[in-house]
């Protein structure tokens, strides 16, 4: 056997349990568990959860209040899950709407969203609104952990900027900053080691 196709070998065996689940619809019991893995334990139990049936269509695997999580996509890659604010849901269903349109440009997604956000169609959230998520990994349903997976945590303030804030528009270390400022999707980013 070439080299090559040892090392493939070697990292395929030694890969995550996500590599090897792609594809698969895991029960919605363990989708649930996984997606709302991200979110501070006291949402965790009546969090929203989208995820997905098993023809693969998003659909809601639970009702909730506060917040919605969104289950891993079967189809993607690598293991992701994250939880939003109620009131971001308009602007959150509308990127997965276009995606599913087959739009798959993200400065298109922004760009259409935003205009949609300015012209009324989507309304946005007039306070702080918080995101939790976990990214690579994998989740683990019998210890209900994700071993390996990032955690990130943003906050969304629509139109906020620098000088309405007083954050940086730059990552500097374990201090907050600022990401799309001026937009609707300004969101202030937090590094997991603060």
């Amino acid at each position: 056997m070439p080299a090559r196709h040892l090392l493939f070998a070697a990292l395929l065996s030694a890969a995550p349990t996500y590599v090897a689940a792609q594809g698969t619809i895991p029960p919605a019991a363990e989708q649930v568990a996984a997606a709302v893995l991200p979110l501070p334990p006291e949402y965790r139990a009546t969090a929203r959860v989208l995820g997905y049936g098993s023809d693969g269509k998003l659909i809601t695997l639970r009702d909730g209040k506060v917040m919605t999580c969104l289950a891993r996509d079967p189809k993607a890659p690598r293991f992701h899950v994250a939880c939003y604010h109620e009131s971001m849901e308009p602007f959150m269903a509308r990127g997965r709407e276009l995606r599913a349109q087959g739009v798959t440009n993200a400065a298109e997604i922004d760009s259409t969203r935003f205009r949609e956000v300015k012209s009324g169609k989507i309304a946005m959230p007039k306070f702080p609104a918080a995101l939790y998520s976990l990214t690579d990994g994998a989740f683990d349903p019998k210890s209900g952990t994700a071993p390996g997976a990032k955690h990130l945590y943003v906050v969304y303030i629509p139109y906020a900027t620098p000088e309405s804030t007083g954050l940086s528009t730059r990552p500097n270390g374990n201090q907050p900053w600022i990401m799309f400022p001026g937009t609707p999707k300004a969101h202030i980013m937090f590094t997991p080691t603060m």
